[in-house]
C-alpha cells in the first residue's frame, strides 16, 4: 500500500475522544472526510462558547455526539458494544492523560476494539526527555503506553513532532498566537532543527494509519523532510511573507530552564518542551531503528504534507483580514508596532 487507503464501505465505526480540542478537531474532521461512521464523546454539563461551536460543527458535518465521560468505565463499554465501535482515537489533553486508564480498562474488557490511539500527537515519549514539568506529563503518556502493551490492545502511537506554527515558548498552544509582527525570540543560536506538520496532515495520515498493517502495534513517526526547519529559517521565511525584516532576541538555554522552574503551567510545560525540541533536539537525535518504528513518508510516498510556506500564507491571511495594512507596514500604536493578538480559547497542551 503506497497511497493513503481510500475509505471503503466496511469500515468501522470510529470513537474520538477529545474532539473538540485542536488536534481532535483536524483528526475528527478526517474521519468524516474519509466516510467513517464517526463518533465524538462530548462532556454532560456546561462547557465554553468555544468547544459548544466546535462540537455543533462536527456534528453538522455527520458526526455522531455521545454525551458522557471517559472516566465512567460502565458507560464506555456500553457506548462501544451498543455502537460496535471498532477504532478508538483520544486526543484528551494534558490534565486528562491519565483518565485514560479507564478508558484503556473498558476497551479491554470489550474485546472487539482493532485499533486504539491513545492521546499521543507529540514527540516519542519513550525518547525525549524534557525537564520538568515536561518530564511528568511525558511519564503520565508512558503509564498509559506500558498499560496499552500489558493489555495486549492493538495500538498505534502518532509521533507527530510539532505543529506547523511559530513556537512560542510561553503560550499555552503553538497556534493560539499568530507569528510575530514586531521581534522573534530566538531559541539558543537557532540552528536546532524540528519538524513542522499542519494540523489537517496529522488528521489526514492518522485516519490513513486505521486499516494499515503495518502500523499495527507501531509508533508512526512524522518526519516531511520539506519540513524540517530550524527557528533562523522560520525567521526568514516569515520575514518574506511580511515583506521586511525583525529584530532577534536570544532566549538562551537558561531563560528556558528558568521558565520550566517556575511551575506556572501551562506556560512552564511549554518551555520545558521548547527547549526539549530547540535546545537538546529531541526531535532529531536518534534514527528510527526499532522494530516498532515506522515513518509516515515511508508508508505512503506518493501522498504530500503542507508546506510551513503554505501554512504561513494562512497566517498571512489572518493577519491581512483583522488589519490589511500590517503586512506592507507597521499598524499605528504606541510604539509603532502592530502585535497581532489571539482572539481564541486557550488549548490543551497535547504534545
Amino acid at each position: 500500500m503506497g497511497s493513503l487507503t481510500p475509505y471503503v464501505p466496511e469500515a468501522g465505526p470510529t470513537l474520538i475522544i477529545g474532539s473538540t480540542g485542536f488536534i481532535g478537531r483536524f483528526v475528527t474532521e478526517a474521519s468524516l472526510d474519509s466516510g467513517r461512521p464517526t463518533y465524538i464523546l462530548v462532556r454532560c454539563g456546561p462547557t465554553s462558547p468555544a468547544k459548544s461551536a466546535a462540537a455543533k460543527l462536527l456534528q453538522d458535518k455527520g458526526a455522531t455526539i455521545i454525551h458522557g465521560t471517559i472516566n465512567d468505565r460502565e458507560f464506555m463499554e456500553r457506548v462501544m458494544r451498543e455502537r460496535k465501535i471498532e477504532v478508538v482515537i483520544s486526543a484528551v489533553g494534558g490534565e486528562s492523560i491519565l483518565d485514560q486508564l479507564h478508558l484503556i480498562e473498558a476497551i479491554k474488557n470489550v474485546g472487539t476494539i482493532k485499533r486504539f490511539f491513545p492521546s499521543e500527537f507529540g514527540h516519542d515519549i519513550d525518547r525525549a526527555d524534557p525537564v520538568e514539568p515536561g518530564l511528568s506529563m511525558y511519564n503520565g503518556k508512558r503509564k498509559i503506553r506500558r498499560c496499552i502493551e500489558q493489555a495486549e490492545i492493538p495500538y498505534t502511537y502518532i509521533c507527530c513532532n510539532s505543529i506547523a506554527a511559530w513556537p512560542y515558548h510561553d503560550n499555552t498552544h503553538p497556534a493560539d498566537v499568530l507569528p510575530p509582527l514586531d521581534r522573534f525570540q530566538i531559541y539558543g543560536d537557532g540552528s536546532v532543527k524540528a519538524y513542522f506538520v499542519a494540523g489537517s496532515d496529522i488528521g489526514k495520515f492518522t485516519i490513513a494509519t486505521i486499516d494499515d498493517d503495518r502500523t499495527i502495534k507501531k509508533s508512526v513517526h512524522f518526519r516531511p523532510p520539506s519540513n524540517l526547519l530550524n527557528i533562523n529559517e522560520m525567521a526568514s521565511l516569515w520575514e518574506e511573507k511580511i515583506g521586511r525584516v525583525l529584530p532577534r532576541v536570544t532566549v538562551t538555554e537558561d531563560d528556558l530552564l528558568d521558565r520550566a522552574k517556575e511551575m506556572r503551567i501551562p506556560q512552564s510545560v511549554v518551555a520545558a518542551f521548547t527547549h526539549d525540541i530547540f535546545i537538546k533536539g529531541c526531535q532529531i537525535n536518534f534514527c528510527l531503528d526499532k522494530p516498532t518504528d515506522v515513518e509516515v513518508c515511508s508508508l505512503y510516498p506518493k501522498e504530500c504534507f503542507r508546506s510551513v510556506n503554505e501554512c504561513f500564507d494562512d497566517f498571512i491571511k489572518k493577519i491581512a483580514d483583522k488589519n490589511p495594512k500590517a503586512i506592507s507596514k507597521p499598524a499605528a500604536s504606541k510604539n509603532g508596532i502592530f502585535v497581532p493578538k489571539s482572539d481564541r480559547e486557550p488549548l490543551a497542551i497535547t504534545a
